[in-house]
């Protein structure tokens, strides 16, 4: 079971990437999928995974609020802050977590570090205090 989420998040990278959903893209997405070779380097909880899928559920129309905010109002400050990497991530858990903090309009990761911190990037309405 875990084998395969990771499988299904290389292939939803794959068509994300080539925007093509014909039978032969999705072939090469499986083959690309499987071939990667997989990581062993802790064990994935679905629990986290079903967390991580959640997260990008609520990421989605957030992004919308966002972009709304940002052509309404201008956002004039901004800040870069270090967040921490959440506990028992998995390589491909680190790249969803980026990938939701870079999907929002607001923010973007510009670093990742090897000890375990995200560099965000974060436009906003107001000088933060």
């Amino acid at each position: 079971m875990i084998g395969d989420l990771e499988i299904l998040l290389r292939l939803a990278i794959w068509l994300l990437l080539t925007s093509d959903l014909s039978l032969e893209n999705l072939a090469i997405g499986v083959a690309v999928s499987v071939i990667l070779p997989h990581s062993a380097i802790a064990p994935v909880v679905i629990r986290d995974w079903l967390r991580a899928i959640g997260e990008v559920l609520i990421a989605i129309p957030q992004a919308y609020v966002e972009a709304i905010e940002i052509m309404l109002w201008p956002h004039k400050w901004e800040t870069v802050s270090m967040e921490r990497v959440k506990p028992r991530r998995t390589p491909g858990l680190i790249f969803l977590d980026i990938f939701i903090i870079t999907f929002t309009p607001k923010t973007i990761v510009l670093k990742y570090h090897d000890d375990g911190w995200y560099e965000v990037h974060r436009v906003q309405r107001r000088r933060s205090v």
